[in-house]
Formats: C-alpha cells, structure tokens, sequence
C-alpha cells in the first residue's frame, strides 16, 4: 500500500470496528454506556466518599465546569447521580440504587480476579522459600 505525505492515522473506522450502518448506543440510554466514558467514572469515584457541589468536583479534576457539567448531566440522566439545590450551588450525590446493576455485573467476574490473585500470591510465596536460606 502506497502512503503519501499526508499523516496516515489507523482509527476504529478503518479498521472496521464500527459500522456505519448500525447506529451507537447513546451515551445515555443506559448505565453502561455512561460510565464507558473515563471522566464520568472519575466523576462517581469522587461522589462516592459523599455528596460535592459542581465547583468541587471541577478543582478535583482540573476540567473545565461545563465539560464537567456535561458529564454530570449524563450521569443524572442515566439515574446515577442526584443533585439538590442548596442556594446558588447544585450538590451532586451518588444514587447507590442505580449503579447497583454495575456492581452486580462487574461482580460476576470477581470470582477471575480472586484466582489471578491468589495465582501471584502463591508464585510470590514460592519465590521467597526458594530464595530463603536453609535452616
């Protein structure tokens, strides 16, 4: 294959990984697809410890608030956060019922992640008896 001088970029789409016949899932059709996104996943790490207003979450992250508002957004129209108004400032909290679907799902592999644990557990074990003096 000739590639001129032109930058040549491997994407998704030229390799065929998306269709363009079938259109994506929205961002906010469902749970799933919102925490795809990294900063979303961040977002509800930091709403996990308790309840922050947007300007927090905004200095935690080092975003800029409307892209954070725009991920806060995606999350409250998923079910997954909450929000209040308290004076002037909107406080975002966690909806524990809604990321239960996650939880459950992510749990289901749980049970690999234990064995690969327990795996580099007992491979370290060995490591330090053979590398013990004899008593």
């Amino acid at each position: 294959m000739f590639l001129s001088a032109e930058k040549f970029y491997l994407t998704y789409s030229y390799i065929g990984m998306y269709c363009p016949s079938m259109p994506r899932a929205s961002t906010t059709s469902d749970a799933f697809n919102a925490v795809a996104e990294p900063r979303r996943r961040e977002i509800l790490n930091l709403l996990a410890l308790r309840e922050r207003p947007v300007g927090e979450i905004v200095d935690a992250m080092g975003i800029e608030q409307p892209s954070v508002s725009k991920h806060l957004r995606v999350l409250h129209d998923v079910g997954l956060v909450a929000a209040r108004r308290e004076g002037r400032q909107m406080i975002y909290r966690i909806n524990g019922e809604a990321i239960r679907p996650l939880y459950e799902w992510a749990s289901t592999f749980a049970r690999f992640w234990k064995h690969q644990l327990d795996m580099v557990k007992a491979r370290a074990e060995a490591k330090m008896r053979e590398s013990e003096p004899p008593r």
